[in-house]
């Protein structure tokens, strides 16, 4: 490390000495180079990231030329590390320190270089407010150029740069901008301020941005400049980007060295941004047939016809589509999301599912979509905590539109742990994967945009310019359905298209999304909506305008014979196979799978909960032995197997359940039940020829129902008793004798608000003697059943009850309301120039609480298999050593073992694990792992494997994990 060791000859250079990057490279590499290379990449991303109409938005907004634009915020990218140039970076790295420490004019007080706690990207804030109002920047609040008052520029761009790790500093008061080192030893003295002054000047001079900005950007382009700088600067941060462009030992960073070294780095930019599959996606198919391969179906039809003319005359916007599963709604989505695309000038899309199964399940679609309908750059991710253990995205990748090589966990390129980064497979990398064009996940991924968390930006960020399509709108509870509006505000703000999804769907709730949308589009005054079943509608993002519903037709009209039984709740009261009595739901259930059993077809038993779902699979296996014995005869499918091994169930139950494939022989198919939990309800498409269920909300039921004859599958191809194939019959299990809640089952809990339930109980008792007319009657019924008359007319006790509990549920919506409220960011137009209220942290906010029933308490556990010679393996066969307890670095492959085996499990669980094993060194040292519980299996005498914790007794079997 001699080479960055002798003294500057000419002290009014930038100072070569100063490092910027050090670990993992042949030697130590200025700073004065990396802002360089990283004005560099952002300008190549600027150009081709953005459509022309956002480049010109930011101009506009800036008070600048196009061509002053592209300058002043490449220099702006260029200044984010301006504070490594301060005692506490460089004494990181104590033997590089030693060469200028103890010089004159780097002076700095003592034990300041000892401050950990102020990080660079702190320092960026307090030093870069002065340096830029030294260079004419507005330091004043100033009259924005599109209206309204804007914060004062210099500290807004350094409050800006120094949230490029994350999060945006507080904002400054100012006597802290006055005299920043007074308040801040960390800064150092005048001689570090010299050289961040001149490392500013020469940026400033090779950049070309001298032109100073008349206002500071809206919240949205704030978030949007904050990625690109943050995209930047991973990618000008590689091992092999800095190893290509380092200039000689000799380098002095005189003038006409700082300008070659920049030639350099726009040179090899280019080639960063495409390697790193950044470009933008074209929706070049215009027509249905040239994206798949059939038809389109009335819904379908409908969108082609209409949609292209109103996107034609108020531009792109939102489309929203309610329509029964099974009813092509996902072709629906994606064909609005290319006319949508096409007129945005978008350049890539992002679909959202509720799960992590349907998103995996929607992968493969989307994929062939893109295939088939897309150019440019395809680019595409999968996106959440599991995605790494779905074939078509697990490594290796060779196909079309994602690849990429192993690599080791954690290759890094500074000692600074905050601007550690992957050197290959880039977008598979720790957040980087909303970057690529096209991206399926789940809807958390991007719902954590919307909380105060560390690079919450680079979510939002990674939505700008996309269509974002969410399925199964109507899932979210009162938590996540917050959240969403707040997401789908800051979109509106973007003008980034929307395609959302819904079965069922209430015209409140219609409402509610709708309106948030337009409120960030600039549109107050909200519209009273009343969706049609099925049907679509449209909301401009450039007008506001909404287009009345259009009701359409179905392909599949049909009439659910709905049979309810009111039965005595014994799931868990007796042993599996013992004698049932009359009226027990053990009872009913197993003389309605008769048919099933006796004459052939299939049958899926949906159950509220795992524990319910695990008895009821033993016991039909004990009710019916002779279809046990046969090789899926009996299946179960629930959420708590290990993730591998639920992959697995779930790709058996498409092929087996799933829609018939072109050429095969129409038949019955052989006798089979599934016993499930409500995994099943979404985005999977599976057809059984009956199904049962235990009671649940109407809109649950309404999704479940469609799984039963969801294709047709012609004469012959479904067994005698369920030929009808437009009349589905669904028999549900209904625990609600009387209305009361006292009868509701105590192993529910709050799965289920109780109010909904017997609303439901009733409304089935009172309307569904006929049947449901789908889609005819579904709307009326949805709305009926959370209507506040509902409760009208009804004995005096019952209403009481009603009324009760309703109440109930309305605080705890509330709760669940002000609470998103409370800890999420506010809406682009809240912001008024602030930035610190994007990522300002609360107690207690994090990614945990991003799940679908706020207050689900959940862990994730590996169970480690003790051997009888003490060996630990992670499969109870003893065939796969427990990676990481030789002391090795785990590699991608072993962590992926190790993920493939992690089961989730109630919080109880985790936290009554006591002596449980402790997590190898190897694990902690990954993301991934840190969370995990190990639980350390033993055999006992009857073959069992369990693990004990005082009274709880945790088993994994058969029938996954569960609590004897």
């Amino acid at each position: 490390m001699t080479e960055l060791q002798d003294k500057p000859s000419v002290c009014a250079f930038p100072d070569y000495r100063l490092w910027g990057k050090e670990h993992g490279l042949s030697r130590p590499y200025p700073v004065m180079c990396h802002l360089l290379d990283v004005a560099a990449v952002f300008a190549v991303l600027w150009d081709e990231l953005l459509d022309e109409r956002t480049r010109l938005r930011f101009a506009e907004q800036l008070g600048l030329e196009a061509e002053e634009c592209r300058s002043v915020l490449s220099l702006w990218a260029g200044l984010h590390d301006l504070g490594k140039i301060t005692p506490v970076f460089q004494a990181q790295v104590p033997e590089l320190f030693e060469a200028v420490r103890g010089e004159p004019e780097y002076v700095f007080a003592p034990g300041a270089e000892r401050d950990r706690g102020f990080r660079h990207e702190m320092a960026t804030h307090w030093a870069l407010a002065g340096l830029l109002a030294e260079a004419g920047y507005p330091d004043r609040r100033v009259k924005s150029v599109t209206g309204g008052s804007s914060a004062p520029v210099a500290h807004w761009v350094a409050q800006l740069l120094g949230g490029h790790h994350g999060l945006f500093g507080a904002a400054l008061s100012a006597s802290h901008l006055r005299r920043p080192s007074q308040y801040q030893a960390g800064l150092g003295e005048e001689g570090w301020a010299r050289q961040r002054r001149l490392h500013f000047e020469e940026l400033r001079r090779v950049t070309g941005g001298h032109a100073v900005p008349a206002s500071a950007l809206s919240a949205e382009l704030a978030v949007v400049l904050t990625g690109l700088v943050i995209t930047a600067d991973w990618l000008a941060s590689q091992t092999h980007a800095i190893e290509s462009v380092r200039p000689s030992a000799s380098w002095r960073a005189s003038p006409g060295e700082v300008e070659a070294h920049f030639k350099r780095a726009q040179a090899a930019a280019p080639g960063l941004v495409a390697a790193a599959r950044l470009g933008r996606a074209r929706f070049d198919a215009r027509d249905f047939g040239e994206m798949f391969p059939f038809a389109p179906n009335p819904l379908q039809a409908d969108v082609v016809a209409h949609l292209p003319g109103l996107v034609e005359r108020h531009g792109p916007g939102l489309v929203l589509v309610t329509a029964p599963t099974g009813d092509g709604k996902t072709e629906a989505a994606l064909y609005a999301a290319s006319v949508l695309g096409r007129a945005a000038g978008a350049r890539g899309l992002y679909v959202a599912l509720p799960t992590m199964a349907t998103a995996d399940a929607m992968f493969g679609r989307v994929r062939s979509f893109a295939t088939e309908a897309l150019g440019g750059e395809r680019a595409l991710t999968l996106l959440h905590s599991m995605a790494w253990l779905n074939p078509l995205y697990a490594p290796p990748m060779n196909g079309a539109l994602v690849d990429g090589p192993r690599q080791p966990v954690g290759d890094m390129v500074s000692a600074d742990g905050a601007t550690a980064v992957e050197a290959e497979a880039w977008l598979r990398g720790h957040r980087r994967g909303f970057l690529a064009p096209l991206s399926v996940g789940t809807i958390d991924q991007v719902l954590s945009g919307v909380l105060p968390l560390r690079y919450n930006v680079m979510r939002l960020f990674g939505l700008f310019e996309k269509v974002f399509v969410v399925d199964e709108a109507h899932a979210y509870g009162p938590w996540m359905h917050k959240l969403l509006l707040t997401l789908l505000e800051w979109l509106g703000a973007f003008g980034a298209p929307v395609v959302l999804l819904s079965a069922t769907l209430t015209g409140s709730t219609a409402a509610s999304l709708v309106n948030a949308y337009r409120r960030g589009a600039g549109f107050v005054e909200p519209v009273d909506i009343a969706p049609r079943y099925p049907g679509w509608l449209y909301a401009s993002a450039k007008s506001g305008e909404v287009s009345r519903p259009r009701p359409t037709s179905t392909g599949r009209p049909r009439t659910v014979d709905v049979a309810v039984h009111r039965v005595e709740w014994d799931v868990l009261s007796a042993a599996p196979g013992a004698p049932v009595r009359p009226g027990g739901r053990r009872a009913v259930l197993r003389e309605e799978l008769r048919p099933v059993v006796e004459e052939g077809g299939t049958a899926l038993v949906c159950c509220t909960t795992v524990a319910e779902a695990q008895r009821t699979f033993r016991d039909l296996r004990a009710a019916f032995p002779e279809l046990a014995a046969r090789e899926g005869g009996v299946r179960l499918l629930h959420s708590r197997f290990p993730a591998n091994v639920r992959q697995r169930i779930t790709a058996e139950c498409e092929a087996a359940y799933g829609k018939p494939r072109d050429g095969e022989p129409v038949a019955v198919r052989p006798s089979s039940v599934l016993v499930a939990t409500q995994v099943v309800e979404q985005s999977l498409d599976l057809d059984f020829d009956l199904v049962v269920s235990d009671l649940a909300p109407l809109a649950q039921l309404l999704q479940r129902a469609g799984r039963g004859r969801r294709h047709r599958r012609g004469p012959g191809g479904r067994p005698s008793w369920a030929r009808a194939e437009d009349r589905p019959r669904l028999v549900v299990l209904d625990p609600f004798r009387r209305p009361q809640k006292t009868d509701k089952p105590p192993t529910w809990g709050s799965v289920y608000d109780t109010g909904l339930l017997i609303r439901t109980s009733l409304l089935l008792a009172e309307r569904a003697t006929d049947g449901i007319v789908v889609p005819d009657g579904v709307q009326e019924l949805v709305d009926a059943v959370y209507a506040p008359d509902f409760v009208d007319g009804l004995d005096a006790a019952v209403e009481q009850e009603l009324r009760l509990l309703d109440g109930e549920r309305l605080a705890s919506t509330m709760a669940e309301t002000g609470l998103a409220d409370m800890v999420s960011i506010k809406g682009p137009g809240d912001i008024q120039g602030n930035l610190h209220l994007i990522s300002r942290q609360f107690e207690g906010v994090t990614e945990e609480l991003l799940t679908t029933r706020l207050g689900a308490d959940t862990g994730r556990v590996v169970c480690v298999y003790v051997q009888h010679d003490g060996r630990q393996t992670l499969d109870a066969a003893g065939s796969l050593p427990l990676p990481g307890t030789e002391g090795h670095p785990l590699d991608r492959d072993a962590v992926a073992r190790i993920v493939a085996h992690v089961t989730p499990a109630p919080g109880a669980w985790v936290r009554d694990s006591g002596q449980a094993g402790e997590l190898p060194a190897a694990w902690r040292k990954v993301p991934a792992l840190r969370d995990l519980t190990v639980l350390p299996m033993t055999r006992s005498g009857d073959g069992r494997w369990s693990y004990h914790c005082g009274d709880r007794t945790i088993s994994m079997s058969e029938v996954g994990l569960e609590q004897l």
